[in-house]
């Protein structure tokens, strides 16, 4: 495995695009950094790096740039992935989990046989912003009686309270970078 790094290079890589979705929102436009070979290779070593001990059985990605991620962490890994997606997307038997957004709710999903009692899980995602979603991705999990391993991510947006919500439900968080103001 090569070193990954310095988070300013990574930061370097990633597209801040300006009143996204809508106005006084910076995106941060994680698409730049993945096409970067060395960039992605770099991202995906920081997100595995932490964990190459620590027992994770599975890796949960959040859709969609969470399957990227994801993805690519399992595979580095040795171990297998999980999908989790947005309501109705999944063939088989699911179970759901419900999330508050800004103006209303959201359900993810995953396969209601995807995670054993006692599997050791790590969550992965390209950001981290209120939480909501990573939130009720580790509900799943939990749910699924499976052990959140982590919640690992690119990218935190401190001031929106996401790292720090789930930190407070005792699961273990993992950045590369942070940009504070979003």
């Amino acid at each position: 495995m090569t070193s990954f790094a310095s988070q300013l290079d990574l930061r370097d890589l990633i597209r801040t695009i300006p009143d996204y979705p809508k106005p006084g929102i910076l995106f941060r436009d994680i698409t730049t950094l993945i096409a970067d070979p060395a960039g992605f290779r770099a991202a995906v070593d920081g997100l595995v790096w932490p964990f190459l001990t620590a027992g994770v059985d599975l890796v949960a990605g959040i859709e969609a740039r969470g399957f990227i991620l994801g993805g690519a962490v399992a595979h580095e890994l040795g171990r297998g992935f999980v999908p989790i997606r947005k309501k109705g997307k999944l063939p088989a038997k699911t179970i759901g989990q419900d999330y508050s957004l800004e103006y209303g709710v959201d359900t993810i999903e995953i396969h209601a046989d995807a995670i054993k009692p006692g599997d050791r899980v790590l969550v992965v995602d390209d950001l981290i912003a209120t939480g909501g979603t990573a939130d009720a991705a580790i509900e799943l999990v939990r749910r699924s009686g499976g052990e959140v391993v982590a919640a690992a991510f690119i990218v935190d947006l401190p001031d929106l309270g996401g790292s720090a919500r789930l930190k407070e439900k005792g699961v273990s968080v993992r950045t590369l970078l942070a940009y504070e103001g979003h």
